[in-house]
């Protein structure tokens, strides 16, 4: 259990993700910070009055500034707008990082020794952002979005297949967008390969909508997008962090080297342990993945001019 974790945003995301947290029992205090006066303030109570329901001794505190975040040993960071239908990840790029530059600023001064998880999107570009705002080691900034993708992937194939998703694993790659690479050679139900129970038809449809799985909330919401799985996938890998069980999660990793990659965030399969990002795994992939995947780092490297562009 660590002393302290902070989430930045009180938004769906930021407050699932923190009373996700707190029933996790993963930190003795856990900080909840918006800009919007009361809102991460009511948040918290509220969630402290839920403790003795749900059997949690979390200390959850609300805060319109950084005061108490202060020694955190982990930091969320979900601030940002949301999506709206028609709009795409890309979209909300200035925005969003003139937001994350702020947060970021805040966050090296109050707690300079923290591990710094990014969920605002576009997910890839605001890693990057954090990266140079805070100034930390690459293995204390990372992305989530692999998870929340291969659990998307892993939904639609268990649905598809009618079997438990507890049975099915499988992995995505590349950047948190339309692009991302689901690898079905690396999914499997129970260890037997998904082509032993779907047509290699309905493998490239449950492809596509793994590719679309965000657009397809937004779309039904009109006002926002989801929250429940981005929340859930944070507390899986802040998790393996806090408890150093060292498991190997898709998380957007700052690549130099590893795949050919030089200096992009790109999401790989990664080891989180208690110093953040402690390895990065290489896949042998096949010619046909690699392209994939080259159109895909490609695409996040363009968001990342476009924005050098804006600044």
């Amino acid at each position: 259990m660590f002393n302290k974790i902070a989430v930045i945003g009180a938004g769906n995301v930021g407050a699932t993700t923190a009373q996700r947290l707190a029933e996790a029992e993963l930190a003795k205090t856990l900080v909840l910070v918006d800009v919007v006066e009361g809102v991460p303030q009511g948040k918290a109570l509220d969630l402290c009055q839920s403790g003795p329901v749900y059997g949690y001794d979390t200390n959850v505190i609300g805060s319109n500034t950084y005061d108490e975040v202060a020694g955190a040993e982990l930091v969320v960071i979900t601030a940002g707008i949301a999506r709206k239908p028609g709009m795409s990840r890309d979209d909300l790029l200035e925005t969003n990082a003139k937001i994350m530059r702020g947060v970021c600023a805040e966050i090296k001064r109050v707690a300079p020794n923290t591990i710094v998880i990014v969920v605002s999107n576009p997910l890839d570009v605001m890693c990057h952002v954090a990266l140079e705002a805070t100034g930390f080691p690459k293995n204390r900034v990372i992305g989530m979005a692999g998870v929340l993708d291969t659990s998307r992937f892993r939904t639609f194939i268990a649905e598809a297949a009618n079997v438990s998703v507890q049975d099915v694993q499988a992995f995505v790659l590349g950047g948190h967008g339309d692009s991302m690479v689901p690898l079905v050679r690396y999914s499997n139900i129970a260890g037997i390969p998904l082509n032993h129970f779907l047509s290699e038809e309905t493998i490239q449809t449950l492809v596509d909508r793994a590719r679309n799985g965000g657009a397809e909330i937004v779309k039904h919401l009109k006002t926002g997008s989801a929250f429940y799985a981005p929340s859930a996938s944070v507390v899986d890998m802040v998790e393996s962090i806090v408890k150093d069980k060292k498991r190997i999660l898709p998380c957007a990793a700052y690549l130099q080297g590893e795949y050919g990659v030089q200096n992009t965030y790109v999401g790989v399969p990664c080891k989180l342990g208690k110093s953040g990002l402690e390895a990065i795994v290489e896949l042998p992939l096949t010619t046909e993945e690699r392209e994939a995947l080259n159109v895909s780092i490609s695409d996040v490297a363009e968001n990342v001019e476009k924005l050098k562009s804006l600044a």
